[in-house]
């Protein structure tokens, strides 16, 4: 008995001398633009109208506009991963008319005017899968100044009739109006 013993207790410590891994669990180091969720909703206790998955990437002292995101090229508006947008009812982007989904959103930067881009083509990383023919909808939005942000920032503003989405980070802000068709 004590043999039978000894031998499973020789095995198991084998096992775990040349299989390290058995014993540990390999984690990734936590992103440097981590992953956030904005919600919209039309009072605190309804259900949600619109939620935004997006990367907050930071400013870490760099020129952001004009050079780590250059001017009149497509940006997958925030970090890593593209940036989803989930309506929960029919909306209206701009002047188009949007129905009930999951979109990726990005956008092409400019000093004066920003295009937002609503696409159906989701679960993508970057803008290595951007086509123009999954664009839903497409507006224009103009660049306004405020105060510094360091880590990128979407959020939400209730106008009554309709709720303008802002993109925020460094002293540049972008707005579009949604309206929700409900």
């Amino acid at each position: 008995m004590k043999r039978i013993y000894f031998n499973l207790g020789f095995a198991l410590m084998m096992i775990c001398f040349f299989n390290v891994d058995a014993s540990a669990q390999d984690f990734r180091d936590v992103d440097t633009s981590p992953h956030d969720i904005v919600y919209f909703r039309t009072n605190k206790i309804s259900p949600p109208k619109i939620k935004v998955l997006y990367g907050r990437p930071k400013k870490n002292g760099r020129e952001i506009f004009g050079n780590v995101i250059p001017y009149g090229k497509i940006w997958r508006v925030g970090a890593n991963e593209a940036t989803e947008v989930i309506f929960y009812n029919d909306v209206v982007f701009g002047e188009t008319e949007v129905k009930a989904g999951t979109y990726v959103l990005y956008a092409i930067p400019n000093q004066k005017e920003w295009t937002l881009i609503l696409s159906s083509n989701t679960d993508v990383w970057g803008t290595y899968e951007y086509e123009e023919k999954y664009d839903v909808a497409r507006t224009s939005a103009k660049v306004s100044k405020a105060e510094f942000l360091e880590a990128f920032s979407i959020g939400f503003k209730d106008k009554g009739k309709h709720v303008n989405m802002v993109l925020a980070w460094d002293t540049t802000r972008i707005t579009t109006p949604i309206k929700l068709i409900l």
